[in-house]
């Protein structure tokens, strides 16, 4: 499903050239339940966005279904992951004038889907991470755990080939973090939804499938659990 070869992403400044991704080679199947882990600075979050087309690198390739993305133009990638990759931030990023049902219609309103359809599958979803009943509330009305599921929702809305995950349980209690893994863990299983985190967090690591660790932009250990 996603490949990656000789990737490299250098940040230059001043000071220093910084190799925040330095070689990596990547193949990520569909359906697993993967953890990148490293200390700060060790280049996950560089990786995922990478990955998800939200940056670009400084030399390799990246492939997704067949599509080499780094050779997209920008539109054409703004398109690709419109359509192909969803996101759940540590921030949430939900609209604050929005319920929790439009936030997750957003997306599918941006792919021009009809109103009827992205309601019934904004209603469905809300359903599934456990939130039945608080569709019309605004996202200052939900607790910091309830935000972070109308975001899972909001990134599963599109039908995306995988998840990119950034720190999602970085905001929640240990409560709030076991109630969001399961649901995750749940799609993954259920439904065959891939599921990619950058994580330093012990409780998402643990649920990992897959766990790849990073130091210094370099994978230094792989393993399947």
């Amino acid at each position: 499903m996603i490949k990656t070869t000789n990737l490299v992403k250098v940040y230059a400044d001043r000071a220093a050239e910084v190799r925040a991704v330095d070689g990596i080679n990547l193949n990520i199947t569909q359906g697993e339940f993967t953890a990148l882990k490293g200390p700060s600075g060790c280049g996950k979050t560089t990786l995922l966005n990478l990955l998800g087309g939200l940056d670009e690198p400084t030399s390799g390739l990246i492939e997704i279904q067949g599509k080499v993305i780094t050779e997209l133009s920008s539109k054409a990638r703004i398109d690709f992951r419109l359509h192909n990759i969803g996101f759940v931030f540590q921030a949430y990023n939900l609209i604050p004038v929005l319920t929790a049902k439009e936030n997750v219609a957003f997306i599918m309103q941006l792919q021009k889907r009809k109103k009827a359809e992205r309601e019934k599958r904004a209603l469905a979803l809300l359903h599934a991470v456990g939130l039945a009943g608080k569709e019309n509330r605004r996202p200052g009305e939900l607790s910091g755990g309830q935000q972070q599921r109308v975001a899972v929702a909001r990134a599963l809305a599109s039908k995306p080939a995988f998840i990119l995950a950034d720190e999602p349980t970085a905001n929640l209690d240990s409560h709030a973090t076991e109630n969001l893994l399961d649901i995750m863990l749940r799609l993954n299983e259920e439904e065959n939804m891939t599921f990619i985190f950058a994580t330093h967090d012990d409780r998402v690591i643990k649920k990992a499938k897959r766990v790849i660790s990073l130091e210094d932009g370099k994978i230094i250990d792989d393993k399947t659990q």
